[in-house]
């Protein structure tokens, strides 16, 4: 494969949490092009959180992007650069669903859209939850809270009911793990 370089990178606009770039690119053919290019500054997580009695937390909750709610693992940004993946995720945990996990251990990490954005989320099994109290909403959220067993989430991936690619790696991460 030929060498594809960037000879400029332009931003466009920065955001609260991503920011967005315009890069001119030289391609093997010696022509030039303009690709979009989206930094997401911060990193985040998300977490498959298992209840006792083996079912899934998942959270539902509208998404502009798509103009509809979506069910999704819960997940947030991290507070900063250099806050540890596993505390987002215990807080992310906390915030959306009012549980605490007990144990906690990375799964993988993936990069979200690889094509136009460097998003990388750390995914997290969480297990021995405790319930704590109720969820602590930023103010502009709503979220509800539901069960899910396994088996029902897998054939809504492999349906195309759940798109969120977080989401879908979890699952199939987590039932993976469950047929060593």
């Amino acid at each position: 494969m030929q060498e594809i370089k960037r000879i400029k990178r332009e931003l466009v606009y920065q955001g609260s949490i991503l920011d967005f770039y315009e890069d001119t690119m030289l391609l093997p053919n010696g022509k030039e092009e303009k690709w979009d290019f989206i930094s997401h500054r911060m990193g985040a997580a998300c977490v498959l959180a298992v209840k006792p009695d083996g079912k899934i937390l998942m959270v539902r909750q509208y998404r502009n992007a798509l103009e509809r709610e979506t069910l999704e693992v819960p997940a947030g940004k991290r507070d900063s650069v250099n806050e540890d993946t596993a505390i987002c995720a215990q807080r992310e945990l906390e915030e959306e669903t009012g549980y605490h996990a007990g144990k906690l251990e990375k799964l993988l990490s993936l990069k979200s859209t690889v094509a136009f954005c460097d998003e990388l989320i750390d995914v997290y099994l969480a297990t021995d939850l405790v319930k704590i109290g109720e969820q602590h909403l930023d103010e502009s959220e709503e979220i509800d809270i539901e069960s899910w067993e396994l088996k029902d989430l897998m054939d809504m991936c492999y349906a195309g009911k759940l798109q969120d690619a977080k989401t879908v790696a979890a699952i199939m991460a987590y039932a993976a793990r469950q047929n060593q």
